[in-house]
């Protein structure tokens, strides 16, 4: 009689167990869980590429000022930190080339070109 109530007792266990188990798998895979977890997915994929991203920008950044730094000593140009980048443009073109007024930055006006005009 025991050793009946013990296996009883096991298989009920184990029915349940596996039941439970079996359910939570179910609601896994239902289409809103689904879109939950790839939603999920997406946004710490986004989130790992932004970072990587950023960290690329600023890698770059530091690079370019580095051989900014190095052009300006091998040109012989004294790069103030608060002139703004065209001004430090037309200082250089002005140290090159200083019988010109205009650097060459400024860019030409635009004229409208219609091609139709030729026929």
């Amino acid at each position: 009689m025991f050793r009946r109530t013990f296996w009883f007792t096991t298989g009920v266990a184990a029915g349940v167990w596996a039941t439970t188990k079996v359910n939570r798998k179910l609601k896994q895979l239902t289409p809103e869980s689904l879109a939950v977890t790839a939603a999920n997915k997406a946004v710490e994929t986004g989130q790992r590429l932004k970072d990587r991203a950023v960290g690329f920008a600023l890698d770059v950044r530091d690079n370019m000022a580095q051989r900014e730094a190095e052009l300006g000593e091998a040109l012989g140009i004294d790069q103030d930190p608060e002139l703004s980048a065209p001004r430090r443009l037309a200082a250089i073109e002005n140290h090159r080339n200083d019988n010109r007024s205009t650097p060459k930055y400024i860019e030409a006006p635009m004229y409208s070109y219609n091609r139709n005009e030729d026929h």
